[in-house]
């Protein structure tokens, strides 16, 4: 006899550098799920307006620019109009305006559009800023993930330094403060944790520590009757 999994909704949501993509990354692959990279969305949105010139203040041209834009994944990469934009959207630059991007209501709307879309048959994993608030309320397991801001801060500057050798480290610090700063406080969806969200710091866990508990959690939520 064979036994049907129940699939469900995963949402992890935090501030940047906790690792969220990391962990959703590998959670998806070992339930074999679908992964999909909310904020790769609102990165790909910025690289387009900043390459188009979009002022974020002209609502015409960024209702304009979003009817041109179709955002899709291949093999868990993300894709702007067919092509993949893995390395061009994780350059600082996009960083030092994804949050003042991601915070205007056209652009939230039209990702969280298609973010419910592509959860519409569960087996997911999904990770941001709000997906356990804003895209799916309803989600089976919502993961708050954090890690103290100096882990962050260094965890961020290493992977920055292998696209940037002049990166500093001050910079990065900097950059996050700022993010942090508009994902919290922004009018629309701000970062929060969710009232039925469990909390995981992954200041001191290992990315095995760390997919181990957050895979036990989902076994328990697929075995729930």
């Amino acid at each position: 006899m064979y036994f049907i999994m129940k699939k469900i909704i995963i949402a992890i949501d935090g501030f940047s550098s906790t690792g969220k993509s990391t962990l959703a990354r590998q959670l998806a692959q070992k339930l074999n799920y679908t992964y999909i990279d909310s904020g790769a969305m609102y990165r790909v949105i910025t690289w387009y307006f900043l390459k188009n010139h979009i002022a974020l203040s002209d609502d015409v041209a960024i209702n304009n620019a979003l009817q041109q834009i179709e955002i899709s994944f291949q093999q868990n990469k993300i894709c702007l109009n067919g092509t993949i934009m893995e390395d061009e959207i994780r350059k600082m630059e996009i960083s030092n305006h994804v949050s003042e991007v991601s915070a205007l209501a056209a652009v939230r709307n039209f990702a969280v559009a298609q973010q419910q879309l592509l959860g519409q048959h569960k087996g997911i994993v999904m990770d941001g800023r709000d997906i356990g608030t804003t895209v799916f309320p309803d989600a089976d397991l919502k993961i708050y993930l954090f890690a103290n801001e100096a882990i962050r801060t260094q965890r961020r500057y290493d992977e920055m330094l292998l696209k940037d050798k002049n990166i500093g480290i001050e910079e990065v610090a900097l950059n996050l403060q700022h993010r942090d700063h508009i994902d919290s406080t922004r009018a629309i969806s701000p970062l929060r944790m969710a009232h039925d969200a469990i909390k995981l710091d992954n200041s001191h866990y290992t990315m095995d520590e760390q997919l181990q508990i957050a895979y036990q959690w989902a076994l328990e939520k697929i075995n729930e009757e």
